[in-house]
């Protein structure tokens, strides 16, 4: 006996992976429908490679009774109309918008990090899945704060445009192919041009200069990990389509040595460490498109303070940072909870 699965938004660049992950991992589905907006009504999305064509089904007419759960990337204004009902009449609800993950009564979870939190989904039937940005990194910091115990991050992110949805790659590709016949660049999803340039600024601004994907990062990383972390980060849009890339900077209360923490790193659950210290011995993000993994590479230690070291963080942004996330999260959820399948 397997699960009824919604996948809300399916329609979408984090939809359609949702859709693509559980049919790779072959998660125990009996039925799965795939819901968005009236303007995607009627048409089809495939259930990965299996040649399987889903029909879209209207979010406003859909009824979410006798679904076991919902797996939501439609952005935080349907989710806020949809997943409370979805969540009322029965449904577990595991959210890929940022309208839930701060609320104290739902837990916040990346499974190779904080499982065991999982067990507070009953309090109101949803899940949240964490930034993309906060979802590799926090994989990345377990396995070393369980070691030395983490006193201060400081990260710096260079996140490609699937981040910013299709409208985002679309910007990048477009002002590309202008630029080099001579045409006008001009932004409209991004605030500067992407094209050939990094812009530092994700998200609204803040009363303290920092932007709002900055903060995401920070107090997501304390209600996952631990909320004694001290954690600055600098999110940078860069142009790369998928992929997202951060330069770590750990400091500890206990000796770790970079040797050390490459051990850790290389036997702990969802990272790959390739890190010879060559040319090309290290993961951009290109090699990491379309693989599950958080890949660190460049471990070494921080001379500037006594327990330090730095390292570099790429993950696939569409997988572990948003769908395959979600996945684990259903995965999880089945085994501890609702052991169907």
């Amino acid at each position: 006996m397997g699960y009824r699965v919604v996948v809300v938004g399916a329609t979408g660049n984090v939809g359609r992976e949702m859709l693509a992950i559980l049919a790779e991992r072959e998660f125990p589905i009996d039925e799965i429908a795939a819901v968005a907006s009236s303007r995607s009504t009627g048409t089809t999305v495939e259930f990965g490679d299996t040649g399987k064509m889903i029909k879209v089904q209207n979010i406003e007419h859909f009824d979410f009774t006798g679904w076991d759960m919902a797996l939501f990337a439609a952005g935080s204004a349907a989710t806020k109309i949809y997943a409370p009902k979805a969540a009322s009449q029965g449904c577990v609800v595991i959210d890929n918008s940022s309208l839930y993950r701060m609320e104290p009564d739902v837990p916040l979870i990346v499974p190779e990090v904080n499982p065991d939190a999982i067990d507070g989904y009953k309090a109101r039937n949803i899940i949240a899945n964490p930034n993309c940005s906060t979802a590799q990194l926090v994989v990345a910091l377990k396995p070393l704060h369980d070691a030395a115990t983490i006193k201060r991050v400081v990260v710096s992110t260079y996140q490609s445009v699937s981040g910013a949805g299709k409208e985002g790659m679309d910007e990048l590709f477009e002002q590309s192919r202008n630029i080099f016949v001579g045409d006008s660049a001009e932004a409209k999803k991004f605030t500067k041009q992407i094209a050939f340039n990094v812009i530092p600024h994700i998200d609204v601004f803040l009363d303290d200069g920092s932007t709002k994907e900055e903060w995401k990062m920070v107090v997501e990383t304390k209600k996952i990990l631990d909320p004694k972390i001290k954690l600055t980060a600098t999110c940078v849009r860069v142009p790369v389509f998928v992929g997202h890339s951060e330069a770590v900077n750990i400091e500890f209360e206990n000796e770790l040595s970079a040797e050390d923490a490459q051990k850790i790193l290389r036997e702990a659950p969802g990272i790959m460490l390739v890190d010879k210290r060559e040319d090309g011995g290290y993961v951009t993000p290109v090699e990491c498109v379309g693989d599950g993994a958080t890949y660190i590479s460049r471990v070494r230690d921080d001379s500037t303070v006594e327990n330090g070291i730095s390292l570099w963080c790429v993950s696939d942004n569409l997988r572990k940072g948003a769908a395959l996330n979600a996945v684990q999260i259903a995965e999880l959820l089945g085994r501890r909870h609702l052991k169907k399948g």
